[in-house]
């Protein structure tokens, strides 16, 4: 291994010469031509100075990139686990006592309305950025949060909480598709429903 460590060691010492180099060579070009501008204005460093008109991002949220194409890939991870694993077997009966599966199918309803709550609350949080999104979404606010406990309520076999989760996401959905931003189901992996 002698070897690789000398060309590193070769190669460290060739990059730090030739740094000073510039920089010396940099410096005495400025005292030699007697110019009174500072050295980094001579390499041609760029400072960069606000413009006084110029408007800037005030908040973290106008920061982010991206915001529609994030709040619908989030809306529609939660709207497809929502349909996928809550509204489908509750029309069809399975949440029923006595319905074939029931247990298993009530406590992958209660993940998926975990997962879809936390895809909504970064569905909101990606509008935000967004000034039509914001607008639009702002009365859902109320609704969303309105979800946060009804995966337990899943887990123990109450229908309507799947009926709140399908208007919620109908909304969401509505909301989307004024704001210019339609969301369309994507139906969630079984490791992206546990992850959350």
């Amino acid at each position: 291994m002698p070897v690789p460590i000398r060309r590193l060691i070769v190669a460290l010492t060739l990059s730090c010469a030739l740094v000073a180099g510039a920089t010396a060579c940099g410096s005495e070009q400025a005292s030699s031509t007697g110019n009174t501008k500072s050295s980094s204005q001579q390499t041609g460093e760029v400072r960069a100075e606000p413009a006084a008109d110029t408007p800037s991002p005030t908040t973290s949220a106008e920061k982010r990139k991206f915001a529609k194409t994030r709040f619908v890939v989030d809306a529609g991870l939660a709207a497809g686990a929502t349909y996928q694993w809550i509204v489908k077997p509750w029309k069809a009966g399975k949440f029923k006592k006595g319905a074939k599966g029931r247990k298993l199918t009530l406590v992958k309803a209660a993940l998926a309305g975990a997962f879809a709550y936390n895809r909504l609350k970064a569905a909101q949080k990606n509008a935000q950025a967004d000034p039509t999104l914001s607008k639009a979404l702002a009365p859902l606010t109320a609704g969303i949060e309105s979800l946060k406990n009804l995966p337990s309520k899943l887990r123990g076999g109450d229908g309507n909480a799947a009926g709140l989760f399908e208007d919620v996401i109908g909304n969401v959905k509505d909301a989307g598709k004024s704001a210019g931003a339609p969301v369309k189901d994507q139906v969630p992996s079984t490791s992206q429903l546990t992850k959350g």
